[in-house]
């Protein structure tokens, strides 16, 4: 198992601002609805369902506002979402892949098609990049969580596949199908983890200078601000440094 990721500065994570605040719990109780729908709307009974609930929860977003998505699936007066995934390369020749949930594909297949241009990319067909990543669960807990060491050794009892800690954490990998049983068998020994979710992770990277890392950040805020994206992965690779410089 890895101890330093190399992967850390693929997926940007602007910081939340009260600003963004609804708009990114619009999007957590949109995965919620469509997760109670498709199964039990009891999280226990429903994995999928409990992914989303732990990761609103990660986002303190309200006890309220978690139960009122549930509702809303349940009583049969939701939008029928479905899930798309569109593909394509950004600027400096970097791989994306976007997540959304829309109850219109022509208007979000335009919307990303429009990111992609005005960034300087093409949107290219379903399977176009999915090949240069790998999907699999992530689990993510902070620094106070243990050493390095601890959660490594955790991680392997668990069956987890890869590990990378640093100071703000660690980044626990597993196989997309074991998530439930890799972070509960986790959550026993070092507790409830800060998010629990399936994504795309990058088997390979492609390096870029400031000036590409700022376009690539800027098409990717682009396409988090739509209302349809739930999320957005991309293989570029970034030195330490300049994404401070870019970030602040």
């Amino acid at each position: 198992m890895a101890g330093h990721s190399q992967f850390k500065n693929i997926m940007h994570r602007k910081g939340r601002q009260d600003a963004v605040r609804s708009k990114m719990f619009s999007k957590l109780a949109r995965e919620i609805t469509v997760a109670a729908k498709m199964g039990a709307p009891d999280p226990d009974m429903n994995p999928r369902l409990r992914l989303a609930v732990n990761n609103a929860k990660s986002q303190s977003m309200p006890k309220d506002n978690i139960q009122r998505a549930i509702n809303k699936a349940s009583g049969g007066d939701s939008e029928n979402y479905e899930e798309v995934r569109y593909e394509g390369y950004g600027p400096g020749g970097v791989a994306f892949i976007v997540e959304a949930l829309t109850d219109n594909r022509n208007r979000t297949a335009s919307n990303v098609r429009t990111a992609f241009t005005k960034s300087g990319g093409a949107m290219g067909e379903t399977g176009s990049v999915a090949f240069m990543f790998e999907r699999v669960g992530e689990i993510v807990y902070k620094a106070e969580a243990g050493d390095a060491e601890a959660v490594m050794e955790a991680a392997i009892e668990a069956g987890a596949e890869d590990v990378q800690s640093d100071e703000n954490g660690h980044t626990i990998y597993c196989a997309f199908e074991d998530i439930g049983d890799v972070s509960g068998a986790l959550e026993s020994g070092l507790g409830e983890a800060e998010s629990v979710k399936a994504i795309w992770k990058p088997q390979t990277t492609t390096p870029v200078d400031e000036e590409k890392a700022e376009s690539v950040l800027k098409m990717i805020d682009r396409l988090d601000e739509d209302d349809d994206v739930q999320n957005v992965y991309a293989n570029f690779e970034v030195d330490d440094e300049t994404m401070a410089k870019l970030s602040a």
